[in-house]
């Protein structure tokens, strides 16, 4: 069983950045791969980026390629999403997630909120 917990969200100017964290709890976190998707308000949940367990591979959505960076620190049972050059479409509840070998993921966080203002 894996608990997941999501910190770092708030609100922030359009062009700032955030860093949201997820600390997950139990013995197999470094054998599952880890990641974050969102959902807006009236809007399904997106995926937003994916990182693996072993050699640390990423994806990406397009639409945060190249401004989100997904980071894992196995030893502290701990993935980043850093968020740079918000804009308004980011603000979302940002939701971290764990896939223990099946198509979708098998653990979510709670959720955290981004506010991204104009």
């Amino acid at each position: 069983q894996v608990q997941l917990v999501e910190s770092g969200g708030g609100l922030v100017q359009a062009g700032g950045s955030l860093r949201l964290s997820c600390a997950a709890s139990g013995r197999s976190f470094s054998s599952y791969a880890m990641g974050w998707f969102r959902q807006a308000p009236g809007k399904e949940r997106e995926f937003v980026a994916t990182i693996s367990w072993g050699a640390g591979n990423t994806i990406y959505s397009n639409s945060v390629k190249g401004r989100f960076t997904i980071s894992r620190d196995n030893a502290k049972k701990t993935i980043y999403l850093q968020m740079n050059s918000l804009k308004p479409e980011d603000a979302a509840v940002y939701y971290c997630a764990a896939w223990a070998g099946n198509k979708e993921p098998d653990y979510w966080g709670q959720g955290t909120q981004v506010t991204v203002s104009s």
